[in-house]
């Protein structure tokens, strides 16, 4: 059975970084497209970022562009979501994602991002200005 457990979250002022982790564990990372979604207060959830399996391909919301950089690095079963530049309007719990497919996590499909299989418990991020 696939388990996320993502790490990396806290409180930054506005202008700061931070490294969101999230590992893998339960099945072969390598053949999981990962991502990531967050959820504000009071709003719905959001994607943000997926990667493919292998890590060649990726696919951004357009309001992270620029901003954000994820990463694999499967011989540590986990992925990565670097954040820059923060803004408060980023401030949310983020979600790893995970589905058994090569394309990226939510790719578009019909219209519509596929909803990935599995999640994770979510870590907070905070930004203050």
């Amino acid at each position: 059975q696939v388990q996320l457990v993502e790490s990396g979250g806290g409180s930054v002022q506005a202008g700061g970084s931070l490294r969101l982790s999230c590992l893998l564990s339960g099945r072969t990372f390598s053949r999981y497209a990962m991502g990531w979604f967050r959820q504000a207060p009071g709003k719905e959830r959001e994607f943000v970022v997926g990667i493919s399996w292998g890590g060649g391909s990726t696919d951004y919301a357009d309001s992270v562009k620029g901003r954000f950089t994820v990463s694999r690095e499967n011989a540590k079963n986990t992925v990565y979501l670097e954040m820059n530049s923060l803004i408060p309007e980023v401030t949310a719990v983020y979600y790893c994602a995970a589905d058994a497919r090569s394309v990226p996590v939510a790719t578009m499909e019909g219209g519509r991002r596929y909803e990935p299989a599995y999640w994770g418990q979510g870590t907070q991020v905070t930004v203050s200005s």
